[in-house]
């Protein structure tokens, strides 16, 4: 009897001292776990993060147009002048999906943006102020200034074409005092 209460008591030590054990190793494995910093990146290597901002596309309103957003994800490593650059490459491209139209002439190109704290500048190709009537001089205008100002909707936009500011746009003679701004666009210009 006295040896079954003994291999009875072996037992019980053996399991709470392994038990014991385990409760030790698993909270350090917690405790290194937690404190450990991540594996940094490779030098050169940036983490890349979708950033949302808008392209801007023209809509039939019945008598007059409209500019209406679409939203796009660029993966960026949250530098603004890439964010927008891509959204101006799908402007320029022209939409590839739902109803929206742009006046905006096929082959213009975006030579440069720069974004600043309150401020966008565009460098556009001459193509940008070729061809079209008042509106769609105006439509063009509407899309290039809402879709610099997805990321900040109080930035100044500054167009310049190859380089030089644009004074008047096309042959209808839209006259603009930059810098524009949304509010001085629905102010100033009726779509």
């Amino acid at each position: 009897m006295k040896e079954q209460q003994k291999s009875k008591g072996i037992s019980s030590a053996v399991i709470a001292a392994v038990s014991a054990a385990v409760v030790t190793v698993g909270g350090g494995v917690a405790w290194l776990t937690s404190n450990t910093n991540p594996t940094p990146e490779p030098p050169g290597r940036e983490q890349l993060k979708n950033q949302k901002v808008s392209v801007y596309w023209l809509e039939n309103a019945g008598t007059n147009l409209k500019l209406e957003s679409q939203p796009i994800q660029v993966k960026s490593d949250g530098e603004p002048n890439k964010v927008l650059q891509t959204a101006f490459k799908q402007l320029l491209a022209g939409p590839t999906e739902g109803t929206g139209s742009t006046t905006i002439p096929q082959g213009t190109q975006l030579l440069g943006i720069k974004v600043e704290s309150d401020a966008v500048r565009i460098n556009l190709s001459e193509e940008f102020t070729s061809g079209g009537g008042s509106t769609s001089m105006t439509g063009r205008l509407g899309q290039v200034i809402y879709t610099a100002t997805s990321l900040n909707s109080k930035a100044k936009v500054y167009i310049e074409v190859n380089g030089k500011p644009l004074e008047v746009l096309g042959g209808e003679g839209l006259v603009l005092n930059q810098p524009l701004t949304r509010e001085s666009f629905n102010q100033n210009f009726e779509l």
